[in-house]
């Protein structure tokens, strides 16, 4: 694929008239690899912002054939309605035939998954990756047509990171969900389970699976205290807190300390993006951050990106961190006592320190974060994790609301409460005004916690 310093350009395009409309037709060959790429366009785009774009790959079974053994050809096909309705967009089609394993591997892939393996495994099994794809030609096309920013069409939010990397401004993600037939039911459940794809899907009481619309109606019942969140700060002078984190069914947020553990399905974390979206910033603890090294953004709704904080009583925050790199300058609340040489630097890499109180503990004071959080203009705030700052925002009551997701797993790892000794244990909350809601294979509660008077 083209290095950074590579610019592909078109050698050629013609007018191209389909059922759907009439687009132009551009062809990008790229003598690295010998492959020729696509580009259909429709309308003006160039220095266009906004700009509709589906990044196709190549499915020789389904965009030619019809194959029902996957949903490509349909989303190729309402990619093309969707840009001729909106009068103007792209749909880059990249030669990377099965996910990026060939044709060839393709068809072994069939068989294998004729034995029972899914689509996943069966890729695996023949000595690729889940999924090999590279969105570095598309980056380049996007470039070379001079569109500005885009609205990606798509379902997988690999993709949407990997361009995102690659320099393009993705100020939206519009989901394209199309039919499902018996052929392709287990392939369109791999994708959402293990790939992490945007998929709804629902299974009926008949046995078939069908798409649903996207159901979060738990966001009405998070976002109605957020409407008087201002009104909360104003009153108590500090921001109001939703705590939101997922768990297995025992208890576990990850499989041990320091590391990460993917627990949520793909609606559990539109819901977690769109909970980031209605909150003015969003918190985690540093152990988060160097286990994870998380963005801390929205990409999988529409929405604007939260204030980012962290908390980091010895200022361990790496230089490496996506944070540092994601357009909004990160907060780091530290302790007092922290050394100030690491503050000159980071605050040189672009993060902002805030130098607050401890407590007994000699952490950052919590209640003295949020304050001067109020102080700030923080009207919401959203707590992410790990463990230690879950249970240390439980401890100090600090906390409005929770948003708990369980996935249906058994990890035995470590659990919130793994940091508290029993006596403290025994003064958490009672959740009222409880919520549930099922989210695919997840379920998501809602609930404000209610403390017993001392």
């Amino acid at each position: 694929m083209p290095p950074d310093d590579c610019i592909l350009t078109s050698a050629a395009s013609a007018r191209i008239p389909t059922a759907v409309s009439e687009f132009q037709l551009f062809f990008y060959p790229d003598s690295r690899d010998d492959k020729e790429h696509l580009a259909l366009v429709k309308g003006q785009v160039g220095g266009q912002d906004d700009v509709l774009v589906r990044v196709h790959s190549e499915c020789f079974t389904g965009d030619v054939l019809g194959s029902r053994r996957c949903d490509c050809g349909a989303q190729l096909q309402e990619a093309l309605r969707l840009i001729a309705e909106a009068g103007a967009g792209v749909v880059i089609y990249l030669r990377q035939e099965g996910r990026g394993i060939g044709l060839l591997d393709k068809l072994k892939a069939y068989n294998l998954q004729d034995q029972g393996y899914d689509t996943v495994d069966a890729n695996l099994l023949l000595g690729h990756q889940a999924d090999a794809r590279d969105y570095s030609v598309a980056a380049q096309i996007i470039k070379d047509l001079g569109v500005r920013s885009i609205k990606l069409l798509t379902n997988n939010p690999h993709k949407l990171d990997s361009l995102k990397a690659l320099g393009i401004p993705i100020n939206a993600r519009l989901p394209l969900q199309t039919g499902v037939c018996p052929e392709n039911a287990r392939y369109l459940r791999t994708k959402a389970r293990r790939l992490k794809h945007l998929l709804v899907l629902e299974e009926l009481p008949n046995g078939s699976t069908c798409y649903q619309p996207l159901q979060l109606g738990i966001m009405e019942q998070i976002n109605k205290p957020l409407l008087d969140a201002a009104c909360h700060r104003q009153r108590t002078g500090r921001p109001f807190v939703t705590l939101s984190y997922a768990q297995s069914l025992d208890g576990s947020i990850a499989a041990r300390p320091g590391r990460p553990l993917a627990l949520s399905g793909s609606q559990s974390m539109a819901l977690t993006h769109g909970l980031r979206a209605a909150h003015d910033a969003i918190l985690v603890g540093i152990g988060t951050l160097l286990a994870d090294n998380p963005r801390l953004n929205v990409r999988l709704v529409e929405g604007k990106d939260p204030q980012p904080i962290v908390v980091d009583s010895r200022l361990r925050f790496p230089p490496y961190a996506n944070l540092l790199r994601n357009g909004r300058v990160p907060w780091i609340a530290t302790s007092d006592s922290a050394d100030p040489e690491r503050q000159t630097a980071l605050e040189q890499s672009g993060a902002l320190v805030l130098r607050l109180p401890t407590g007994a503990n000699g952490w950052v004071d919590l209640a003295a974060l949020l304050q001067h959080l109020g102080g700030l203009g923080i009207n919401s705030l959203m707590v992410e994790g790990g463990a230690q700052i879950i249970t240390s925002f439980l401890a100090a009551r600090l906390v409005n609301q929770v948003v708990l997701t369980i996935a249906p797993l058994l990890v035995g790892g470590l659990r919130v409460m793994d940091y508290l000794g029993q006596a403290q244990m025994n003064c958490f909350p009672r959740l009222r005004q409880v919520t549930y809601q099922r989210l695919g294979e997840d379920l998501v509660l809602r609930g404000e916690p209610r403390w017993e008077t001392p």
